[in-house]
C-alpha cells in the first residue's frame, strides 16, 4: 500500500514559480514510477509529467517550464514549475504506477494552482 502526500499549491501571479511535493508512504515507493496530472472543472485529468526508470517525460504544454525530479531517500516527487501561466490553474495530482504510468494504482488527494492574470 502507498500513500501519496501533496503540497506547495497556492496563488501567484503569471510568470511566478511553485514547487509541488508528493511525499510517498510505503516500502515499495521505488519500484513505481511516479508522476504529476492536473485536472480543472468539467475537463478530464491530463497528464503533465512522469519519472520513468530514470527518463523524464513532459506533456508539450509544459516542457522547458516544468521540471520533475525524484528524492528516493526522502520518498518525495518535486514537480518544479516555473513561468507559470494562467492556463496552468488546476487541482494538480500525484500519482504513482506501473511502467509509463500506463496504470496508475494510487493518487494523492490533489493540491490547488491558481495563476492569476
Amino acid at each position: 500500500q502507498v500513500q501519496l502526500v501533496e503540497s506547495g499549491g497556492g496563488l501567484v501571479q503569471a510568470g511566478g514559480s511553485l514547487r509541488l511535493s508528493c511525499v510517498a508512504s510505503g516500502r515499495t515507493f521505488r519500484s513505481y514510477d511516479m508522476g504529476w496530472f492536473r485536472q480543472t472543472p468539467g475537463k478530464e485529468r491530463e497528464f503533465v509529467a512522469r519519472w520513468s526508470g530514470g527518463m523524464l517525460y513532459y506533456a508539450d504544454s509544459v516542457k522547458g517550464r516544468f521540471t520533475i525530479s525524484r528524492d528516493i531517500a526522502k520518498n518525495t516527487v518535486y514537480l518544479q514549475m516555473n513561468n507559470l501561466k494562467p492556463e496552468d490553474t488546476a487541482v494538480y495530482y500525484c500519482a504513482a504506477g506501473g511502467p509509463g504510468l500506463v496504470r496508475i494504482d494510487y493518487w494523492g488527494q490533489g493540491t490547488q494552482v491558481t495563476v492569476s492574470s
